[in-house]
């Protein structure tokens, strides 16, 4: 059985907090004093000459039981991608690695803003409330995103709007198939470690939701990815998201820094662009996260349920199978049902009902399949969520005994 270690790359995190441009430090100035997990093989040679510590939040020592012997390797020093995009595209270059854009159209863009005094103060008023947005709890965010996604005479054309897309925009099941080096175990473990890094970064839970839609339906449109290109893809996956979600997205040193500079920012950079072009720059997907936040913001609920309902609809990520059938909106109706009935044996409200179309039988049999998983998570090798959801701002839910059996059924 082959196992995933962590090397004893020395380092201090260069941002805690996803802080505005004006603090950021090159990660690479400053000296590193933690660990970081590192989804990769050594060779024996390798791993005598590295020690080993404990207690690092992104330090572990974990094992694939995959009857297959699969495991991640370290990405040799090629310009390649070593995977085949089914839909042909095209990434084209500067020398730099970086993509040639025009300063005129910054300089017109500029001068139009500062000609408007009053959009010039909106955008004064905006990046000053950046900093505080960036820095608030999960709490605060999931009230934000309620104001915009339930404004009242909006709320049915923006959940159509998002039932629509999420059917567009979701990976094809059994896609593992074309991918005859990946298992389903490395991808359990790469989400994970995207768990980890998103806390360790303090970004959003949509950020998350966002990289592995992204990730999963990468390689829906490509065949034959090498196992040791699977957590650049990841990395990929959550630089993009990041990008598209969050007001200061970290740097792309820190991108590079997380997988212990396992990969260049050369390549990092230019597997972003293979992705955009695979996805075709579709990145405002639905997630079962928005719909969640939708749900509760129409019927709202308790604390505990909150909170209960993040957390189990979290756990839907580790595993493509059984939720890749289910679209995010039914996985998000099970989340509520399922932390409903936990916290006060309630289930579907008739307001839900009205609002969304769906009956207690469409949502069963993802509810099911999902009660079965937060039965297991306990047990699981992979506790990265587990352990997010014990802390006091998510009222420590994940302590919560789930039910045995769902009587209602």
């Amino acid at each position: 059985m082959m196992n995933f270690n962590t090397n004893a790359h020395c380092g201090s995190h260069t941002r805690k907090e996803n802080i505005q441009p004006s603090s950021k430090i090159d990660a690479s100035l400053v000296q590193r004093t933690k660990q970081r997990t590192v989804l990769g093989v050594l060779s024996e040679n390798e791993q005598r000459g590295r020690s080993l510590s404990q207690g690092s939040q992104f330090s572990k020592h974990s094992s694939v039981s995959d009857s297959s012997q699969h495991t991640f390797l370290r990405c040799p020093s090629s310009s390649s991608y070593d995977v085949y995009v089914e839909e042909a595209c095209e990434v084209v270059l500067a020398a730099s690695g970086q993509e040639v854009v025009s300063d005129s159209y910054y300089l017109h863009t500029q001068t139009a803003a500062l000609q408007n005094e009053d959009l010039r103060l909106l955008l004064e008023l905006s990046s000053s409330s950046c900093q505080d947005a960036s820095m608030q709890s999960e709490s605060d965010d999931s009230l934000m995103l309620e104001g915009v996604l339930c404004v009242s005479e909006y709320a049915d054309d923006i959940h159509r709007h998002l039932r629509e897309s999420e059917v567009k925009l979701r990976p094809r099941p059994g896609y593992l198939e074309k991918h005859p080096e990946i298992t389903s175990s490395m991808r359990v473990i790469l989400v994970d470690w995207l768990v980890e890094v998103v806390q360790e970064y303090q970004l959003h839970s949509e950020t998350l939701y966002l990289a592995v839609n992204y990730l999963d339906r990468f390689l829906s449109c490509t065949a034959y990815l090498k196992r040791g290109k699977l957590q650049l893809v990841g990395t990929a996956a959550l630089l993009i998201a990041s990008k598209y979600e969050e007001i200061f997205p970290p740097e792309l040193n820190e991108f590079v820094y997380i997988t212990d500079s396992t990969y260049t920012k050369k390549q990092l950079v230019r597997m972003e662009h293979v992705f955009l072009r695979a996805l075709a720059f579709k990145m405002a997907a639905p997630t079962t996260n928005q719909f969640l936040r939708l749900f509760m913001s129409v019927h709202s609920v308790c604390a505990n349920t909150e909170s209960l309902a993040l957390y189990v609809a979290e756990l839907s990520l580790l595993e493509i199978e059984p939720f890749i059938q289910y679209t995010p909106s039914i996985v998000a109706a099970a989340a509520y049902c399922l932390a409903a009935y936990t916290v006060n044996k309630s289930l579907w409200p008739d307001s839900l009902h009205a609002f969304t179309g769906y009956t207690m039988a469409d949502i069963i049999p993802c509810l099911i399949d999902l009660h079965k998983l937060y039965i297991s998570a306990e047990s699981r090798p992979q506790q990265a969520i587990r352990e997010k959801y014990k802390s006091s701002k998510y009222c420590r839910v994940s302590w919560i005994t789930p039910p045995v059996v769902l009587s209602f059924l």
